[in-house]
């Protein structure tokens, strides 16, 4: 005898069809996702300079000046493990390390970089790479110093450094207009001398200082400056400070890419560090 479907199981067969007929269409007409926020990288593996090829180009290389500079280089997780004793042997004398970023992130390679290029002879410090629009100044160099970003009259080691530069992961300024970012650098640094005694390093590019901080020049008297420039001289200077003390001047150096000078001998690198 034929089996006679009912009305009913027919009309959910055509429901089922339809949903997902509709399901389909609607999948068509969601737009992909922008190449901008796929190519965000993920938070925590931003590094010193990765956006000055990008804004401030790329322009030869630099040409050697009237005082003596000492080689120094700075490394983060990108390098994994450095081979400190090739580094030292190539006439680098000093380096810094990523600690850490925001409040969220420590550098896993900290301990071999830190530990292996002060044992090699080096004279080295800690980095923190600014994120100011995730917690305030203050929260970010106590996070610093507790991770790895102190500091030490031993001779061997440098001041922290502040990376404030590009963010990686959205706005150029962090969505902070120019004088909220002088606050929140201000409070980064006053906390850091609250917590170590010394001036931070202030690592930074001109273009971005002047686009973010209005060309502040506030922090001259006391912050060193580090500018960042691949180019043959490092050019206009941010406001306030007449020289640098150290230049970030390559990202494709030999062993570690990023390579800089420190504008003095390798005396100077040691009043440094000594404050």
């Amino acid at each position: 005898m034929p089996v006679h479907r009912s009305g009913p199981a027919r009309g959910r067969r055509l429901t089922v069809t339809g949903i997902l007929l509709a399901a389909f269409s609607l999948l068509l007409t969601v737009p992909a996702q922008s190449a901008s926020a796929a190519d965000t990288p993920p938070r925590g593996s931003a590094h010193m300079g990765m956006g000055v090829v990008e804004h401030d180009g790329q322009h030869g290389t630099p040409v050697p000046g009237d005082a003596t500079q000492t080689e120094g280089v700075d490394v983060s997780s990108h390098q994994g493990n450095v081979a400190w004793s090739t580094l030292w042997n190539s006439g680098v004398k000093w380096a810094y390390v990523k600690a850490t970023e925001g409040t969220y992130y420590t550098n896993p390679y900290f301990a071999q970089q830190y530990n292996g290029s002060y044992n090699v002879g080096m004279i080295r410090g800690a980095y923190h790479f600014a994120t100011p629009d995730t917690t305030s100044g203050a929260t970010q160099a106590n996070y610093f110093v507790d991770h790895g970003g102190g500091w030490s009259r031993d001779g061997k080691t440098l001041p922290g450094a502040l990376d404030i530069e590009w963010n990686p992961y959205g706005a150029a300024c962090y969505g902070k207009t120019q004088s909220q970012m002088v606050s929140w650098i201000r409070d980064f640094l006053n906390t850091y001398k609250a917590r170590t005694g010394r001036d931070a390093v202030i690592y930074t590019a001109t273009s971005w200082w002047t686009q973010c901080t209005g060309n502040y020049g506030g922090f001259a008297a006391y912050n060193p400056l580090w500018i960042a420039r691949y180019a043959s001289t490092v050019g206009t200077l941010p406001a306030g400070w007449s020289y640098y003390t150290m230049w970030q001047y390559t990202s494709s150096g030999p062993t570690v890419g990023d390579h800089n000078k420190f504008n003095g001998a390798l005396d100077r690198v040691v009043a440094l560090a000594n404050g």
